[in-house]
């Protein structure tokens, strides 16, 4: 790991504390639980989720439900007439293929094999996938979402040409090959965009990593510049 990464994890360390924590939620809770995330708030989305469990009480009556009540249970969800037919989706064809809803047999796959039987589930993808590989079954590989690639960016740890997409195996090259240590990244980086490093109005002022971060590092010598010039 470069000396610019481990001071930048060991700062926001410092701010947030280290973090080993993984879910607790089951394989089929969390993935769901994944997808109704999608663009959605912590807070929505765990009312979501708990509106639907409410309602329906189990996977079966979940996948069973008509399309329209699944929209509406899961309402505080963003895009609920979107995730409803696609959860369905997903429960269908995990029944249809193993009988039941359990997905600890992922556990006994190699990385390569679980991401794809993952993957081809509707609607699942990479980010999907890591999540759930990573939280809930502990293997080594890193979830790169808008925040973390935006704070992996500003701060010069990946190129800002770098999509979300590629994002996280140029960083499996640069971080320890631990799920505890990408554990700790995902969550410190995801902590820091949510709070700090915002898209809109980042609050730099407010940053304990402003010495590490290249965008920061530019908006100040563009104001250098301009105080010179109007100076």
């Amino acid at each position: 790991m470069t000396e610019r990464i481990t001071q930048i994890i060991q700062q926001l360390e410092r701010e947030y504390g280290r973090t080993l924590r993984y879910s607790t939620k089951t394989p089929i809770q969390q993935l769901i639980y994944t997808v109704l995330s999608q663009r959605t708030n912590a807070a929505d989305n765990k009312a979501a989720f708990v509106s639907m469990w409410e309602h329906f009480g189990s996977w079966e009556n979940i996948m069973c439900a008509p399309v329209d009540e699944l929209t509406k249970a899961i309402a505080a969800s963003n895009y609920p007439e979107v995730k409803a037919p696609r959860i369905k989706l997903i429960l269908k064809q995990i029944y249809e293929e193993r009988g039941n809803f359990d997905l600890s047999f992922l556990q006994k796959m190699v990385i390569l094999e679980a991401s794809q039987w993952l993957m081809q589930l509707p609607g699942v993808g990479h980010k999907t996938t890591t999540f759930l590989l990573l939280f809930v079954f502990r293997m080594p590989v890193l979830p790169v979402d808008t925040h973390v690639h935006r704070v992996s960016q500003r701060t010069g740890i990946i190129s800002t040409k770098v999509t979300e997409g590629k994002a996280h195996q140029i960083l499996l090259q640069l971080l320890p090959r631990a799920a505890d240590e990408l554990l700790n990244y995902h969550v410190l980086l995801f902590k820091h965009g949510r709070r700090i490093c915002t898209w809109r109005q980042p609050m730099c002022k407010q940053c304990t990593i402003s010495a590490h971060c290249l965008s920061f590092q530019k908006k100040q010598d563009l104001f250098m510049k301009y105080s010179a010039r109007i100076g």
